[in-house]
């Protein structure tokens, strides 16, 4: 089926898109502060995503894409760092309005350095695995960058991270099942939760990370200017 990975980026965004409308959360009033983040972010995983297919980190299964490609990169990846970040993002700001508490605010700290301390320890270990070794090394970056720097609200960000395992589950477990991306085992830990590769679940962490700073610093800069 050609069209399977482009209807899996559809029905990710579907309902965000649709749900955006919602009386009380209003998701769409937030989307000027979304896009510029998506931009820059896609950019960045963009980059890293066309240099893992070059040197074979990772491939496409050509059974189910389009055939649309633009630098070596299915159009339905590209499609990817738009509707998955945009559907994480809504579901971070659904938690923020009905959930008023922030659960997560006393772990949130305790999180941080022990996912800090395990970036560094998987670099030690796998330094000579190029999908684990730039998974954990940008989200070390990006954590300290999070933690000590910009000081988002972690406690609100690990609760979305934790729900939107979820939707990743499922997403993910269809496209390395099918499979429709094509892992080499050899750049990895060789380690799969199911199908997924366990450097999967960081990878995700970092992206949504990313756009989360980014929308927050992009929604407070408008909020000054006022």
């Amino acid at each position: 089926m050609k069209s399977a990975y482009l209807l899996i980026n559809f029905l990710t965004i579907l309902f965000p898109v649709l749900l955006s409308f919602d009386k009380r959360v209003q998701f769409f009033k937030s989307w000027r502060y979304i896009f510029p983040g998506l931009f820059i972010t896609g950019l960045v995983f963009l980059v890293w995503d066309y240099l893992f297919t070059v040197f074979d980190v990772w491939s496409f299964n050509p059974d189910y894409v389009t055939g649309l490609y633009i630098l070596d990169l299915p159009i339905e990846e590209i499609l990817f760092f738009i509707t998955v970040p945009f559907a994480c993002i809504f579901i971070y700001e659904c938690l923020n309005y009905y959930i008023k508490k922030d659960l997560l605010h006393d772990l949130a700290r305790p999180i941080s350095i022990v996912l800090i301390i395990a970036c560094m320890a998987f670099l030690v270990q796998f330094y000579d695995r190029v999908y684990t070794l730039i998974t954990f090394g940008f989200l070390l970056v990006a954590l300290v960058y999070a933690e000590f720097i910009q000081q988002i609200n972690l406690g609100r960000f690990y609760l979305a991270y934790f729900v939107s395992l979820l939707p990743f589950y499922i997403v993910n477990g269809i496209l390395t099942s099918i499979p429709i991306v094509m892992y080499n085992d050899a750049e990895n830990m060789a380690f799969r939760v199911g199908t997924i590769p366990f450097e999967d679940h960081f990878y995700s962490l970092s992206m949504l990370l990313m756009n989360i700073m980014l929308f927050e610093y992009f929604k407070k800069r408008d909020t000054a200017a006022r």
